[in-house]
């Protein structure tokens, strides 16, 4: 049993799956039949099952070594490869879980061949007329963003939710992912440390964000993080999503939009045009940028090297071969696509 498991888990790692397979049986089929249950599930309950997961695994592995090896003085070599093997085959176990509840979608269509995307719209004009729209756009949502009160975690799916099922139909699917109830997770001071504002639990499929995450950034990073949920697994894909959902939303989240693409549009200007775009935003919209700033000055540069060198080798292992890379392509996805150029015009 040992060795089929870890046989089994070696070839589904190894093996090509055809991507029109994964795309209409498991990422629009099996895979949402099983987030529509677990998801409400695991967003019933204030505990963050991934953290507990977490802590059980690794106190349970330390443990299960350090007693068996304890008990065994006089055959500690013997036990050891024994140890071994059973380890590996329960990693096996776990990665074949992680592959039918989540990880298969890393292996699905990409999202530019679903969609009217056309390489060619993407030129150095879209990028400058895209950042005056950032522009105007925070600038004006700003004071009516403000004014209400902004939403807490928990709140989200009530008021959102309805944005995301709607976005997600402009893609042509039948069946719709659930949202999950964002939670705060104990993985927080480690995510303050390393950069990261949210992540999915790819074996309970639910939100996890970091606590420190600002009030007008949660409506985003939320709602990148219930793409995931749909099964966009690569980063751009889910950021994609995520600000088409926060633009069909109130002005909160219209405003949560823009806070995250504008910096991702600048960032591709010229050095010229960059600086020139900064300086057209009004002092409300800066001052926000600046509190994000101070937020991630908290980040510790050899914590985030060591998790974007892990990450991306978790990218490229699961068939993302633009790594980490693939982050900062959500801009294409915006201006190179119908959806994206058509919410851009209409804002």
């Amino acid at each position: 049993m040992r060795l089929a498991l870890i046989l089994a888990a070696a070839v589904v790692f190894v093996v090509p799956t055809p991507t029109g397979w994964v795309e209409s049986f498991y990422s629009r089929q099996l895979y949402l039949i099983i987030q529509n249950v677990l998801t409400p599930l695991t967003s019933a309950t204030r505990v963050v099952l991934f953290d507990l997961l977490l802590t059980v695994g690794a106190v349970g592995l330390s443990g299960w070594w350090f007693v068996a090896l304890w008990q065994s003085s006089d055959r500690r070599l013997r036990v050891a490869g024994q140890l071994a093997i059973n380890t590996l085959a329960l990693l096996a176990g776990v990665y074949l879980v992680f592959v039918l509840v989540w990880g298969l979608n890393y292996r699905r269509e990409p999202l530019i061949r679903k969609i009217d995307f056309s390489q060619e719209r993407v030129t150095g004009q879209a990028l400058n007329d895209a950042g005056l729209v950032a522009v105007a756009r925070l600038n004006e949502l700003h004071a009516a963003a403000h004014a209400e009160r902004w939403l807490e975690l928990d709140e989200l799916p009530e008021h959102l939710g309805s944005a995301f099922e709607v976005v997600q139909g402009r893609f042509g699917v039948s069946r719709t992912a659930v949202t999950g109830v964002p939670k705060p997770t104990l993985l927080t001071p480690y995510f303050k440390r390393a950069g990261v504002d949210g992540m999915i639990s790819p074996f309970s499929l639910e939100v996890l964000v970091n606590a420190d995450v600002l009030p007008f950034e949660r409506p985003f990073v939320v709602a990148h993080e219930w793409a995931h949920l749909a099964g966009y697994a690569d980063e751009s894909e889910a950021s994609f999503v995520g600000w088409l959902t926060c633009l069909a939303g109130d002005a909160r989240s219209r405003y949560s939009a823009w806070i995250f693409l504008a910096p991702h549009l600048f960032r591709h200007l010229g050095d010229e045009a960059r600086p020139r775009m900064w300086g057209l935003l009004d002092d409300g919209p800066i001052n926000d940028f600046r509190t994000v700033s101070d937020r991630l000055s908290q980040v510790v540069p050899l914590v985030r090297r060591n998790a974007s060198r892990v990450y991306d080798q978790y990218l490229q292992a699961n068939r993302v071969e633009a790594g980490i890379q693939s982050y900062s392509m959500v801009v294409d996805l915006v201006l190179g696509s119908e959806l994206g150029r058509l919410a851009v015009t209409a804002e």
